[in-house]
Protein backbone atom coordinates (compact mmCIF):
# COMPACT_ATOMS: atom_id res chain seq x y z
CA UNK A 1 0.00 0.00 0.00
CA UNK A 2 1.40 3.32 -1.12
CA UNK A 3 2.03 6.01 1.94
CA UNK A 4 -0.50 8.26 1.28
CA UNK A 5 -3.22 5.35 1.29
CA UNK A 6 -1.94 3.95 4.22
CA UNK A 7 -1.62 7.50 6.23
CA UNK A 8 -5.24 7.66 4.73
CA UNK A 9 -6.47 4.65 6.71
CA UNK A 10 -4.18 5.36 9.62
CA UNK A 11 -5.96 8.58 10.29
CA UNK A 12 -9.44 6.91 9.90
CA UNK A 13 -8.76 4.22 12.50
CA UNK A 14 -7.03 6.46 15.13
CA UNK A 15 -10.41 8.64 14.78
CA UNK A 16 -12.38 5.56 15.17
CA UNK A 17 -9.99 4.63 18.24
CA UNK A 18 -10.20 8.15 20.11
CA UNK A 19 -14.31 8.02 19.22
CA UNK A 20 -14.42 4.63 20.98
CA UNK A 21 -12.39 6.16 23.92
CA UNK A 22 -15.70 8.33 24.90
CA UNK A 23 -17.29 5.38 26.10
CA UNK A 24 -14.71 5.17 29.14
CA UNK A 25 -15.76 6.24 32.33
CA UNK A 26 -12.49 7.60 33.18
CA UNK A 27 -12.20 11.03 34.36
CA UNK A 28 -8.78 11.93 33.75
CA UNK A 29 -8.20 10.33 30.42
CA UNK A 30 -10.33 8.50 28.17
CA UNK A 31 -8.37 6.05 25.99
CA UNK A 32 -9.26 4.37 22.84
CA UNK A 33 -7.71 1.10 20.80
CA UNK A 34 -8.44 -0.30 17.56
CA UNK A 35 -6.69 -3.34 16.62
CA UNK A 36 -7.00 -3.76 12.99
CA UNK A 37 -5.51 -7.29 10.54
CA UNK A 38 -6.21 -7.07 7.07
CA UNK A 39 -8.01 -3.60 6.72
CA UNK A 40 -10.66 -5.06 9.57
CA UNK A 41 -10.91 -4.32 12.95
CA UNK A 42 -10.74 -7.39 15.16
CA UNK A 43 -10.88 -5.60 18.17
CA UNK A 44 -11.54 -2.39 20.23
CA UNK A 45 -10.95 -1.48 23.80
CA UNK A 46 -11.03 1.72 26.07
CA UNK A 47 -9.55 2.14 29.86
CA UNK A 48 -11.70 1.17 32.50
CA UNK A 49 -12.58 -0.86 35.28
CA UNK A 50 -12.72 -4.78 34.72
CA UNK A 51 -16.20 -6.64 34.34
CA UNK A 52 -18.26 -6.54 37.69
CA UNK A 53 -16.87 -3.53 38.98
CA UNK A 54 -18.36 -0.34 40.09
CA UNK A 55 -17.42 2.24 36.63
CA UNK A 56 -15.25 4.48 38.45
CA UNK A 57 -12.34 4.84 37.60
CA UNK A 58 -10.60 7.54 39.93
CA UNK A 59 -10.78 7.35 44.00
CA UNK A 60 -11.22 10.11 45.94
CA UNK A 61 -8.37 12.01 45.43
CA UNK A 62 -8.91 11.37 41.49
CA UNK A 63 -5.75 8.97 41.61
CA UNK A 64 -6.60 6.22 38.94
CA UNK A 65 -7.63 2.66 40.58
CA UNK A 66 -4.31 0.39 40.21
CA UNK A 67 -7.08 -2.22 39.00
CA UNK A 68 -8.88 -0.39 36.04
CA UNK A 69 -7.34 -2.03 32.23
CA UNK A 70 -5.87 0.36 29.94
CA UNK A 71 -7.42 0.55 26.25
CA UNK A 72 -4.85 -1.73 24.30
CA UNK A 73 -4.96 -4.22 27.50
CA UNK A 74 -8.86 -4.68 26.54
CA UNK A 75 -8.94 -4.77 23.19
CA UNK A 76 -6.11 -7.82 23.44
CA UNK A 77 -8.16 -9.71 25.77
CA UNK A 78 -11.57 -9.13 23.68
CA UNK A 79 -9.31 -11.06 20.89
CA UNK A 80 -7.56 -13.71 23.63
CA UNK A 81 -10.87 -14.87 24.20
CA UNK A 82 -12.50 -14.85 20.03
CA UNK A 83 -11.07 -16.83 16.83
CA UNK A 84 -9.25 -14.19 15.95
CA UNK A 85 -5.44 -13.96 16.26
CA UNK A 86 -3.62 -10.33 16.93
CA UNK A 87 -0.28 -12.10 14.75
CA UNK A 88 0.45 -9.34 12.19
CA UNK A 89 -2.21 -6.49 13.27
CA UNK A 90 -1.96 -2.50 13.47
CA UNK A 91 -3.15 -1.27 17.17
CA UNK A 92 -4.39 2.12 16.68
CA UNK A 93 -4.64 3.66 20.40
CA UNK A 94 -4.84 7.67 21.08
CA UNK A 95 -1.94 7.19 23.69
CA UNK A 96 1.12 5.60 23.67
CA UNK A 97 0.98 2.48 25.53
CA UNK A 98 2.82 1.96 28.97
CA UNK A 99 5.53 -0.66 29.38
CA UNK A 100 3.39 -3.11 30.82
CA UNK A 101 1.41 -3.00 27.99
CA UNK A 102 3.67 -2.80 25.77
CA UNK A 103 5.04 -6.24 26.90
CA UNK A 104 1.26 -7.78 25.80
CA UNK A 105 1.60 -6.00 22.33
CA UNK A 106 4.51 -7.71 21.60
CA UNK A 107 3.63 -10.70 23.11
CA UNK A 108 0.03 -10.78 21.19
CA UNK A 109 2.02 -10.21 17.93
CA UNK A 110 1.34 -6.97 17.15
CA UNK A 111 3.82 -5.54 14.66
CA UNK A 112 2.62 -1.73 14.20
CA UNK A 113 1.32 0.87 16.57
CA UNK A 114 -0.13 3.94 15.64
CA UNK A 115 -0.55 6.15 18.27
CA UNK A 116 -1.77 9.96 18.63
CA UNK A 117 -0.42 11.34 22.37
CA UNK A 118 2.46 10.47 23.75
CA UNK A 119 2.47 9.06 26.90
CA UNK A 120 4.92 11.28 29.89
CA UNK A 121 6.68 7.67 30.08
CA UNK A 122 8.60 6.72 26.66
CA UNK A 123 9.85 3.05 28.01
CA UNK A 124 6.74 1.76 26.78
CA UNK A 125 7.62 3.34 22.93
CA UNK A 126 11.67 2.38 23.44
CA UNK A 127 10.26 -1.19 24.12
CA UNK A 128 8.10 -1.67 21.33
CA UNK A 129 11.03 -0.19 19.15
CA UNK A 130 13.53 -2.85 20.41
CA UNK A 131 11.27 -5.61 19.57
CA UNK A 132 10.76 -4.78 16.17
CA UNK A 133 7.61 -3.38 15.86
CA UNK A 134 6.92 -0.49 13.88
CA UNK A 135 6.00 2.76 16.25
CA UNK A 136 4.14 5.80 13.98
CA UNK A 137 3.15 9.06 16.03
CA UNK A 138 0.25 10.93 14.46
CA UNK A 139 -0.11 13.74 16.91
CA UNK A 140 -1.89 15.96 14.53
CA UNK A 141 -5.47 13.84 14.10
CA UNK A 142 -7.98 16.24 14.19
Amino acid sequence: MDISKLTKYDTAYLKIAREWGQLSYCKRKKVGAIIVKDRMIISDGYNGTPTGFENCCEDEHDATHWYVLHAEANAILKVASSTQSCQGATLYITMSPCKDCSKLIHQAGIKRVVYMEAYKDTEGIDFLVRAGVEVVHMPDII
